[in-house]
């Protein structure tokens, strides 16, 4: 496709001609700084693009006589605004035309007017799908006023966004084809492939964090507040790459290593695949997926992007001693002194006590304990010196920078990561609600009791149709709404007369228990109440771990056990066969679950402050 193409050329009789030059990291090579000036970058007005028809683009931006990018301008005083734009893409533009073909001309087509802006990157006639490209206003949709008191809003698209600079940068550093495995209805897998460009706050936060960066250097904090549905994903894999080639005014690289820290498998594939095709180059990444000892050989190596777990790093020291003794290099259970920065998936959750203390005393190396040594001669007690060093590693590392993401900053997280109590970025959950990302959950949040009272309005009120499944529900008014067996009748029953049916028959629910042995629990009721009603429904239940049965001593449960056979890591693939409507959780797949068919959430726990936000959203 066109993207590859510009990026890394093509070969013709064995020799790779190259179509464009993008600017380099560092300024020590002046013959590609020449390069990348002599790419030259037009603008066609009126583009007539189809031999069929006397049809034409209102704008269409090249590099090198490649068309990269597309745009409808409309102005509200002619009566048309930026649906009409959009409107006119889906039902006016065939997506056939060689220059709509996805991935093999233009990349994205912006729909644009004074107010807002709107982006897709494949056409795809009336089921073309555009994203909000807009700033953002007082923590919700659309854009702020202009700067300079204009009478427009979307200036920044052109002096900002598609300035040459920015255009070359977004074709060499963010621009990526995401291919993903699915399943069809059939059980079948299948490739999709999405054309990826950045949403605005993702391009701010990234540019902003490695401008920053590089200004500042080594040893600072950067908290990220990026609602659900901000893509955090592709935003840390596009914040991993550039800071891993990050270079000063003065063309010293500012990070030796960068270490993201994540509990998510899904990130691991991505930030790979990603930067691949960035780099062209294997061995980028390396993603921790043993245990510690492949992470001490990492960070030992100096690998430039590591992927790990931060329960790893407590047995970082154990393993550099045997790896440095089988080395023949003497005993050292520290690293070299080097440069890192850390990003960090979920801040709270992933900053807790001695663990993250550990995995500063691990990147801290030599330098941190040569501080200790310093400090317990100072003071004349060198038998203090591992004191010393455990305070060490409690405060701020000059060699360490951290950049936290999370969605919902504690007071802690605030104070750990924040400038003067403030995060460094946001993406407010209002914005993402408001620009449909996520949905708004406590517009369709109703109580246990709620619920009855309704069903019980229903079947007293004579005007109001008395429906099998209102009668049939309006008896558990009388049961005991603590008894497991008589909370499963009311989530079967609700979900096989009022969800199975959403989302054209293929909806599914979860139901957040309060315990591991609750899920248990929850899991045989369900099998046992599906199973003597003879429903089409059928479900899996995710918690970690062994537990032991509280009646039954010596009796034990394990989710593969219990989901016969299915592994762990299988779970969410398998869940999204038809076969399956109902996920029973214990603590897992509250955060970061992907699942387009999730309609329905019964929650039996007590949910209040974060935990409430995160799961519900």
């Amino acid at each position: 496709g066109s993207l590859e193409t510009i990026r890394h050329g093509f070969k013709c009789y064995g020799k790779t001609l190259r179509i464009a030059f993008f600017r380099p990291a560092h300024g020590l090579n002046p013959e590609l700084e020449k390069r990348y000036k002599q790419n030259r970058l037009t603008i066609t007005r009126q583009l007539h693009y189809s031999p069929k028809s006397e049809k034409s683009l209102d704008v269409v931006l090249s590099v090198n006589g490649i068309p990269v990018v597309t745009m409808e301008l409309k102005n509200p005083i002619t009566g048309q605004t930026v649906d009409d734009a959009m409107q006119q893409y889906r039902r006016d533009r065939d997506h056939r035309e060689k220059i709509f073909e996805f991935k093999k001309r233009s990349l994205v087509h912006f729909a644009v007017d004074t107010e807002e802006v709107y982006m897709t990157t494949k056409l795809a006639g009336s089921d073309t799908r555009f994203l909000p490209f807009n700033k953002g206003y007082n923590g919700g949709k659309g854009n702020p006023p202009d700067p300079h008191g204009r009478n427009y809003k979307t200036a920044y698209l052109w002096e900002e966004v598609l300035r040459r600079d920015s255009l070359m940068d977004l074709l060499a550093r963010f621009f990526h084809l995401q291919i993903e495995e699915k399943m069809n209805d059939e059980g079948r897998k299948f490739k999709k492939e999405t054309m990826i460009f950045p949403r605005y706050h993702q391009l701010e936060a990234v540019r902003l964090l490695v401008k920053k960066a590089a200004e500042e250097g080594v040893g600072h904090n950067y908290l990220i507040e990026h609602s659900a549905g901000s893509g955090k994903s592709n935003t840390i894999a596009w914040l991993a790459h550039r800071l891993s080639s990050l270079h000063d005014s003065n063309d010293q690289r500012v990070f030796d290593s960068v270490v993201v820290i994540t509990d998510r498998i899904v990130l691991d594939r991505q930030l790979q695949n990603t930067i691949y095709q960035f780099d062209h180059r294997h061995g980028v990444v390396q993603k921790i997926d043993e245990d510690s000892k492949q992470l001490a050989e990492a960070l030992n190596a100096g690998v430039s992007i590591i992927i790990t777990t931060l329960q790893k790093f407590p047995f970082v020291s154990g393993q550099l001693l045997k790896i440095t003794e089988e080395r023949g290099e003497g005993r050292r259970s520290h690293l070299p002194t080097r440069k890192y920065a850390v990003i960090i998936d979920e801040a709270h959750s992933s900053q807790a006590g001695e663990t993250s203390t550990e995995l500063k005393a691990i990147l801290g190396g030599e330098e941190l304990l040569k501080k200790a040594r310093e400090m317990a001669e100072e003071e004349g007690e060198e038998e203090l010196e591992r004191l010393f060093r455990s305070m060490a590693k409690r405060g701020r590392q000059p060699n360490m920078s951290f950049f936290a993401f999370t969605a919902t900053p504690k007071h802690k997280t605030l104070a750990i990561f924040g400038r003067n109590g403030e995060p460094f970025h946001r993406y407010t959950m209002r914005q993402a609600i408001e620009e449909e990302f996520i949905m708004d959950v406590l517009k369709h949040y109703v109580t246990y009791k709620t619920y009855f009272r309704l069903i019980k309005a229903c079947e007293d009120d004579p005007h109001v149709e008395r429906k099998k499944a209102a009668r049939a529900l309006a008896r558990f008014m009388r049961l005991h709404p603590h008894n497991i067996a008589q909370k499963t009748e009311v989530m079967v029953e609700h979900f096989y007369h009022h969800t199975r049916h959403k989302i054209g028959g293929r909806a599914k629910a979860m139901v957040v228990t309060g315990s591991r042995l609750e899920a248990v629990r929850y899991k045989q009721s369900f099998d046992e109440y599906i199973a003597e009603k003879g429903y089409p429904i059928k479900s899996l239940v995710a918690f970690s771990g062994i537990v032991e049965d509280d009646k039954v001593p010596g009796k034990t449960y394990t989710e593969v056990q219990m989901n016969n056979g299915v592994k762990e890591k299988e779970l969410p693939e398998v869940f999204a066969k038809p076969e399956y409507q109902v996920l029973l959780v214990a603590e897992k797949y509250q955060t970061g679950f992907d699942q387009p068919l999730l309609h329905t959430m019964y929650v039996d726990k007590r949910l209040s402050g974060i935990q409430a936000v995160q799961t519900l959203s």
